[in-house]
């Protein structure tokens, strides 16, 4: 199994992907930059880093390469397990472990994960296309002493002739000052004029309307009878999770099939990696959950599992 593949796939779309029993790869967006010394320019990127800590298991590899490969979700889990295995082996004898377009891992000293991330593959979507490129230094201070000595060496004089003719622009602007006055003015009483006579009309209209309404009567003759529906609303903070699904029609088919089944099942929203969670009930207290999960557990799925999250 090309491990690295499925974590790289993952790693456009989500900032956080974890490799259940060994860490995650996270990413964070970084701002376009120059280099001040080569004059480079480098577009926006996600820079990539690993995280040994974060081990517990969240669903997103599984689910995805369980959707790929069209495998069940335990299978998938279990192929990362015996995966994850090996690499720690190699890991143990001193080995380098490569994943391609993701970076290089090997162990330190104090027998720590040390992560090198690639520098060939920008994660972040948004600068799709974008490669760095080299410009040459502008420099606009040689410029500015270049017009200085110019107006220094070159005074600038005003000969009879441009006077004259400063002084005809100066009459021809005035002249352009005094129709713009004159044109917004009547503009400005001809939009008044038709709002005044809008004004009148819907008056006019109005009137017609409450007059015609005083006049009418309005007769039901065969009322519908009231409706009361019953609904039941489930409440609580403990629920039963049935599984997440990254396709929201799957999601709706589990409700359906677990409903088939005689379980209250719902959606309850989406987790923070974008799947859609199904739940098999909702509970108020923890003893009811933990009773009907060992129940669930024991009869219709083993990996089923408490989340206790407060609802909007």
């Amino acid at each position: 199994m090309q491990l690295e593949t499925y974590i790289s796939d993952l790693l456009y779309r989500y900032d956080c992907v974890t490799v259940p029993e060994f860490g995650a790869f996270l990413t964070h967006r970084v701002s376009a930059k120059i280099h001040e010394t080569t004059h480079t320019f480098y577009p926006p990127k996600k820079a990539l880093s690993f995280n040994e800590q974060l081990q517990q298991n969240d669903g997103l590899l599984a689910n995805y390469i369980a959707e790929v490969e069209k495998i069940p979700y335990a299978t998938a889990l279990n192929q990362i397990s015996k995966e994850i295995k090996s690499i720690k082996s190699y890991l143990v004898e001193g080995e380098t472990i490569q994943f391609k377009n993701i970076g290089e891992l090997v162990l330190n000293n104090a027998g720590k994960i040390q992560f090198d991330p690639s520098s060939h593959i920008n994660y972040l979507t948004d600068a799709f296309g974008l490669s760095h490129f080299t410009t040459a230094n502008v420099t606009r201070e040689i410029h500015k002493e270049t017009v200085a000595t110019i107006e220094e060496t070159t005074p600038i004089a005003f000969t009879p002739e441009k006077r004259d003719n400063r002084n005809w622009l100066k009459y021809a602007a005035a002249a352009v000052i005094l129709l713009g006055i004159g044109s917004f003015s009547a503009a400005t009483y001809h939009n008044n004029a038709v709002e005044n006579h809008n004004e009148i009309a819907q008056e006019q209209a109005n009137e017609q309307l409450d007059a015609k309404v005083q006049e009418a009567t309005f007769v039901i003759s065969n009322p519908l009878p009231a409706a009361t529906l019953s609904l039941e609303k489930q409440s609580g903070n403990y629920h039963i999770v049935a599984g997440a699904f990254r396709v929201e029609a799957n999601s709706e088919k589990k409700v359906a099939q677990l409903r088939n089944q005689g379980f209250k099942a719902r959606k309850i929203g989406t987790n923070r990696f974008g799947l859609h969670e199904v739940v098999y009930a909702s509970f108020e207290n923890r003893a009811d959950a933990q009773i009907e999960l060992s129940k669930i557990r024991r009869d219709y799925n083993r990996d089923a599992w408490l989340l206790i999250k407060k609802l909007d």
